[in-house]
């Protein structure tokens, strides 16, 4: 699969998941759009994503659009998941992200050749539930691997899973990764281990894999596995009440 095929296969799960009708613009910019139900963002916050250059935001309400649409007016893309560079203009509240958005293709995976045999678990196995609490509130809800639909695929020592993976099914058949390693274990190359056991499921089930990361650790694991970092997702909470000065994009 070419990046122009998996670029458009990107943007057709983000469009869906915006629940309003938006499109990313066929050249650098940004298109907005009121969508109080959108998926790219938690409630009544404002949602940024941008692939391959193009941008699309969803907002909660009409003031909301005014302020997104004059600041994308003024800043790139890039720019409008860049925290720093949107506070400087926006009365942002509240930030999650930024992330960067990375996807893979049969062609392009680098599979883990060797090392620790990787077993394929249930998703409620007892293991995972003693990992995910051993590794703290915040480590484990970034992860969200309770919340795969897949098979978990874990390495295990002494009876102790030490690193699992697995992902959840997205719309438009996309297999979102989760990755966690135990705390005491990290640096040993298990993640990407684990991940690629994750990621050849999903393959063999005709999914696209998708690798969301906020750490550089975790981006680096996806490249080392073939992934292809194809842009980016912020979201924020912004105080509405503050009169819009910028001016320029395009809202819908």
């Amino acid at each position: 699969m070419t990046s122009e095929l998996l670029l458009d296969r990107a943007r057709e799960l983000w469009t869906e998941l915006a629940a309003e009708p938006v499109e990313f613009p066929a050249t650098e910019g940004a298109n907005v759009v009121v969508a109080p139900g959108s998926r790219l963002c938690p409630p009544s916050w404002t949602g940024i994503v941008v692939l391959g250059g193009a941008c699309v935001v969803t907002v909660p309400s009409m003031r909301a659009a005014e302020l997104m649409t004059g600041a994308a007016g003024t800043l790139s893309p890039e720019e409008l998941v860049d925290a720093d560079r949107l506070r400087a203009v926006l009365p942002v509240l509240d930030v999650l992200g930024p992330a960067s958005l990375c996807y893979l293709d049969r062609a392009g995976f680098l599979p883990v050749r060797g090392g620790a045999a990787v077993e394929e678990a249930g998703y409620d196995h007892d293991g995972l539930s003693a990992l995910l609490a051993g590794a703290g509130e915040e480590d484990a809800g970034e992860s969200g691997l309770a919340d795969i639909t897949s098979p978990a695929f874990v390495l295990s020592e002494r009876d102790d899973v030490i690193a699992a993976a697995g992902y959840q099914t997205w719309p438009r058949s996309v297999a979102h990764l989760s990755v966690l390693v135990a705390p005491g274990q990290r640096g040993r190359g298990l993640a990407r281990v684990v991940a690629a056991a994750a990621v050849a499921h999903a393959l063999e089930g005709g999914l696209l894999p998708q690798w969301r990361a906020r750490a550089c650790p975790s981006k680096r694991v996806a490249l080392a596995l073939g992934f292809q970092e194809v842009g980016g997702q912020l979201s924020v909470r912004l105080d509405e009440t503050v009169s819009p000065v910028l001016a320029g994009a395009t809202a819908v």
